[in-house]
């Protein structure tokens, strides 16, 4: 009977604690939902504070672009170079690219985009913050409201 209940005791904490970070924006996983061989995050993200890329990735994904980015910390450089290759500069924006260069989906098929730069910069430090802690090949479905 204790460990029965100690059993019910953990999935409800389980599932506070996951209904609790969702509401406050930051990435969460569980067990039943992310198995280790294809971790999967939810990552909210902060509009308000970055409205530019937050509307370009809006943009990138109903022109078919994923939602979901696989971490390939190793090929960002790699990417970065293909997506930009036939964007020029323009004095004054950054070229946002979605997905970023540190998904596996990114590279020679990026939208991308010119914006103000920190808006840009701002939303990259933030996406990496957020995802310091996961491993390359973690999978992170991106939720833009």
């Amino acid at each position: 009977m204790k460990k029965k209940l100690s059993s019910l005791i953990s999935i409800v904490l389980l599932a506070v604690g996951v209904y609790w970070l969702k509401g406050t924006g930051l990435p969460t996983k569980t067990p039943e939902e992310n198995p280790p061989s294809s971790a999967m995050i939810t990552l909210q993200f902060p509009t308000e504070r970055y409205p530019q890329t937050a509307q370009h990735i809006k943009e990138a994904i109903r022109s078919g672009k994923s939602a979901i980015c696989t971490i390939d910390r190793e090929g960002a450089e790699q990417n970065r170079k293909h997506s930009l290759a036939s964007v020029p500069t323009r004095k004054g924006y950054d070229r946002d690219e979605w997905p970023m260069a540190m998904c596996e989906e990114g590279g020679k098929s990026a939208n991308v985009k010119y914006i103000a730069p920190k808006d840009n910069r701002g939303a990259g430090s933030w996406v990496s913050h957020q995802l310091d802690e996961y491993e390359d090949g973690t999978r992170v479905k991106f939720v833009i409201k």
